[in-house]
């Protein structure tokens, strides 16, 4: 069983191996997810790629993409291969090109579909297969819209539930409009929890204070932090703190032990900017905070960029503390 407690989101551009590998630091408890990847690539792409991680990431899920049982089973099986601790189907994406691929958000309409999938899926790998969803579809939404779609999903094997609070227009909205104007409802997952109470229901959208989250997990198993795991990464950190204890880290030692990563991956020829974008937030509001971020965004990108230049903007942010503390 996996502690569902606290995960980051799933977000395309966002959350590669480089990405999971920094939040893991700050939060070692979390549940890491990867980007979506489509069963297609996994099946005839480049999976090392695709699917290389840490092994200090686990536990991290594999996110897929399709609609294809069949498929779905094979890459399921693939990525158990590659270690992968679950498997979770996107239910959720309302973008145009997902839907193009009959996957994401549009398969809410389509439970049955969805059962068939997991079916597959469950059979194919002895790891969990999970469904992240939403709570409604263009004109239909509430709980028993979405009791409807997890009804048949959840006598097929799935297990766990992550609800992202809002529901999603397949028409007329960006992927960033559907992050934000559908309105949140937060007591559809807590219905749901409540009247499936085997379910584990993880609850995702516009959760940004550690206060939230405690209030959260009172109706629910989990919360799923997104965006702001990502703009304010340091809210991990407070996070793991609040909920499995201990005390917070030192920012300048973690960015330090983060080092040691960043000299691996060039070592193995990933360039600096593709690592280090991902801890632009880390010293967000700090002394010293708008000097790193600047520095790795600005010399970070140019070719043959070094470690020098993460020392360079680590340097900006110690100076800055010697000259408040003097």
């Amino acid at each position: 069983m996996l502690d569902q407690r606290l995960s980051i989101a799933p977000m395309m551009d966002w959350t590669d191996r480089h990405c999971r590998a920094f939040h893991r630091m700050l939060a070692p408890h979390a549940l890491l997810y990867t980007e979506m990847v489509t069963e297609q690539a996994i099946r005839f792409g480049k999976r090392d790629h695709l699917l290389a991680y840490s092994p200090a990431e686990h536990p991290v899920v594999l996110q897929l993409g399709g609609s294809d049982p069949a498929h779905l089973a094979e890459a399921a099986r693939i990525g158990r291969a590659y270690g992968y601790d679950a498997v979770n189907l996107n239910c959720g994406c309302p973008s145009d090109r997902v839907q193009a691929g009959r996957f994401g958000a549009c398969l809410m309409a389509e439970p049955e579909l969805v059962a068939g999938c997991v079916a597959a899926m469950r059979a194919a790998v002895d790891c969990p297969v999970t469904v992240k969803t939403r709570i409604g579809l263009d004109h239909e939404e509430g709980f028993d819209y979405l009791a409807r779609f997890v009804e048949p999903v959840a006598k097929a094997g799935c297990e766990t539930f992550v609800i992202h609070a809002r529901k999603a227009w397949l028409k007329g909205f960006s992927p960033r409009d559907n992050r934000e104007i559908p309105p949140l409802d937060y007591d559809v997952p807590r219905r749901l929890k409540a009247e499936f109470p085997r379910l584990t229901v993880v609850v995702n959208g516009g959760i940004e204070t550690v206060g939230s989250v405690v209030a959260h997990l009172q109706n629910v198993d989990g919360v799923m932090i997104g965006r702001a795991a990502y703009q304010t990464p340091w809210f991990l950190a407070e996070l793991e703190s609040s909920l499995f204890g201990g005390s917070l880290p030192d920012r300048i030692e973690l960015a330090m032990r983060y080092r040691r990563y960043i000299g691996e991956q060039l070592a193995a020829g990933v360039r600096l900017h593709a690592i280090t974008r991902h801890l632009f937030g880390l010293f967000a509001g700090q002394r010293g905070g708008r000097a790193w971020r600047r520095h790795l965004s600005e010399a970070g990108v140019a070719a043959g960029a070094a470690i020098d230049v993460y020392d360079r903007a680590l340097d900006f942010v110690r100076t800055a503390d010697l000259v408040h503390a003097a």
